[in-house]
């Protein structure tokens, strides 16, 4: 009885070898960046598949337990085993691949390095909760109604029905419900009343967790840090919450902690809201036109972002450093950053009143609102168009009144948004174009500030543009939301998109325009940007008088940065000179100059190949066996091998082929 267990743990060992080979080989087949839980189900119903009807039909007749394993392996009928095993495992793959229509690719790159069990168990909770979230959404009737979305009673209806689906998800849905509450550049008011009903309760944490967090996180204990820690928090979100505490030096801070739980919540919830946004996408023409996949996107990666705190820090001491010499003086919370991390914010304790909530501050402290709201706006404009680092979230919540002096505070740099040099030149033409009313400088902005602008027509783009204008023509103040929901439209209608970063800087703009009509009910923000801009003008014309020296350092700097160019010139002249006389001068090029042509090009080309040699294969072994019909000497058994392993690999190259066509049709 031993010796016939040991038989079948030999082969079963033997099994499980064959099926580490077939992973093994299978994947570099394929190609890179498959799916883990793909691969390993081909393999696994690969196995058990022939393993089963190799048995049946061939080993239950032999006497294969007593072979050794090298005879085993080298037998005809095994190596035919093998490959059937193989070229299965590849079309089991092919076929996983055909039916996922959510391209769920990046899979591994998200779990990195974790073992295998812990991958599987992952993926399975990941799918359960989100087979749950599409459950509620089709109970919901989201598929029905988003099918009729035109008519204002449908789109109320779809409204309520993502509204619902978005609470009954609960937990991330709720938040990301909100933060789409907030994009009425997108949405129409149906939907901005429907989704700013979500509301979300959260419970504060206990002590003892406050307690941990603090001894985890802190350098020192908490006793040597604080003199008195207030356990009661100020304030309690999904993310975090904040406590009012004491240092040994007496200074007041506010002391932000994240919650233990909330990194596993990101990394289940946020993959299942994205993977629900592309189903969404998926079903419906108005979902992609908004881009609904691309705003679960960018909301995810924004909240990974606001999981680590220490992100938040650096974001506050960039921005606190780029307006250390601004003339627009603003008030940032200083850090504390020998007591922050990843996980707790130490910052200064400022005593103020959101500017929601500041009527009876303007009035105590005499505070001119309409200068203390340009104050904000100009300090918005120096970030954005000039520093390029600018916070992102200026909703009234983070913006208060310093109670001492009357001076803003900006809070919260969880959210901070980054515009490269060309970014923040068109968006100044933008700011130009809407003040002079001119649409030609306004396509000049707007083509600075969206992806692939190449292919627009500018006739027709300026003729969308020029109709814009003329709906916010001799008006008193310019309707900020409705402009840029209207730029949105056009942009998208010619089949452009913003980039992320200025996408994200327009939706700063509106919120930053709602809570500046908070503080001033009349104020414009682009006759204030006119101003700006004059302002701005007349400064850099007089700083060479008021700063002679400093231009004059800087002179010399570009001066001496000009001159190796310089004293090449002469000799560059002639040369050309020299060329355009002998007629060499050729116009030329080069469609692999551009990276994505040439990435193009060359991966069509490598294609093309394998698709040749695939089909060669499999005409040379066809002809192959249609001559072994008609030999009947030994050698024909030859031939027909040969053209078996001809067909086995055309099978092979054709199946991987089809595979990455089917993942190039998915990105």
């Amino acid at each position: 009885m031993g010796a016939v267990l040991l038989i079948f743990v030999k082969f079963l060992i033997q099994i499980i070898v064959v099926s580490g080979i077939i992973y093994f080989v299978s994947g570099r087949l394929i190609g890179s960046s498959i799916n883990f839980v793909r691969r390993v189900l081909s393999v696994v119903i690969s196995v058990t598949l022939t393993s089963f009807v190799y048995w049946y039909s061939y080993l239950r007749h032999t006497d294969f337990l007593s072979e050794s394993m090298v005879q085993t392996m080298t037998e005809v009928s095994t190596l035919i085993w093998i490959g059937s095993m193989l070229l299965i495992s590849m079309l089991l793959y092919l076929v996983f691949e055909l039916f996922d229509s959510s391209g769920i690719a990046s899979g591994d790159r998200r779990h990195g390095q974790k073992s295998i069990l812990l991958r599987l168990r992952s993926y399975w909770r990941q799918q359960k909760r989100l087979r749950q979230v599409l459950k509620i959404a089709v109970t919901n009737g989201v598929v029905q109604t988003i099918k009729y979305a035109r008519q204002r009673e449908n789109e109320k209806e779809l409204a309520i029905a993502l509204r619902k689906t978005l609470e009954q998800c609960g937990g991330i849905f709720i938040k990301f419900g909100q933060v789409l509450s907030t994009r009425k550049e997108l949405f129409s008011p149906i939907f901005i009343d429907e989704l700013e009903r979500l509301q979300q309760s959260v419970r504060p944490l206990q002590p003892e967790q406050v307690t941990k967090i603090l001894e985890h996180a802190l350098p020192k204990p908490v006793d040597e840090v604080f003199t008195t820690f207030h356990m009661e928090p100020l304030a309690a979100a999904s993310i975090g919450q904040v406590h009012k505490a004491r240092l040994k030096n007496y200074d007041e801070v506010v002391v932000k902690l994240l919650r233990p739980e909330v990194k596993g919540i990101m990394r289940d919830d946020l993959d299942i809201l994205e993977e629900f946004a592309n189903w969404l996408t998926s079903k419906s023409t108005w979902a992609e036109s908004l881009g609904f996949r691309e705003l679960a996107g960018g909301f995810a990666d924004g909240l990974r972002e606001e999981t680590h705190l220490d992100i938040e820090v650096r974001n506050t001491l960039q921005v606190t450093n780029a307006l250390a010499k601004s003339d627009y003086k603003v008030r940032i919370p200083k850090i504390y950053t020998q007591y922050s991390d990843e996980d707790i914010i130490v910052m200064e304790y400022v005593r103020g009143k959101s500017v929601a909530e500041g009527a009876s501050e303007f009035k105590r402290l005499s505070i001119d609102r309409r200068q203390f709201a340009q104050t904000i706006l100009y300090s918005f404009f120096e970030q954005m168009l000039f520093s390029g680092i600018f916070h992102a979230d200026p909703h009234p919540g983070n913006i208060y009144i310093d109670e001492t002096d009357g001076a803003p505070i900006l809070l919260d740099f969880g959210a901070v948004g980054r515009l490269g040099t060309t970014q923040q030149e068109g968006l100044k033409l933008f700011l130009m174009g809407i003040q002079q009313n001119d649409s030609s400088i306004l396509y000049d902005g707007l083509m600075l500030l969206v992806e692939k602008a190449n292919h627009v027509e500018r006739a027709r783009m300026e003729q969308a543009i020029d109709q814009i204008l003329l709906k916010i023509s001799y008006v008193d103040r310019i309707p900020t939301e409705e402009l840029i929901h209207s730029l949105f439209t056009v942009v998208r209608d010619f089949g452009l998109a913003f980039y992320p970063s200025v996408g994200l800087a327009l939706r700063s703009l509106v919120t930053l325009d709602g809570t500046l009509r908070i503080i001033e009910p009349q104020f414009d923000i682009f006759t204030e940007a006119k101003d700006f801009s004059s302002a701005y003008m007349r400064a850099a014309f007089l700083k060479p008088f008021k700063e002679p020296m400093a231009t004059k350092e800087r002179l010399q700097e570009e001066l001496s940065m000009l001159i190796p160019t310089l004293r090449k010139m002469p000799r560059r002249v002639d040369q050309l000179i020299q060329r355009v006389e002998s007629g060499k001068i050729i116009l030329h090029h080069d469609i692999f100059s551009d990276e994505h042509n040439a990435r193009f090009i060359t991966q069509l080309f490598s294609r093309f190949v394998l698709l040749l040699v695939g089909i060669t294969f499999g005409i040379i072994s066809v002809a192959l066996l249609a001559i072994s019909q008609f030999i009947h000497d030994s050698y024909a058994v030859y031939l027909n091998t040969a053209a078996y392993l001809g067909l086995f690999l055309c099978a092979i190259l054709l199946v991987r082929l089809s595979i990455q066509a089917l993942r190039s049709m998915k990105q």
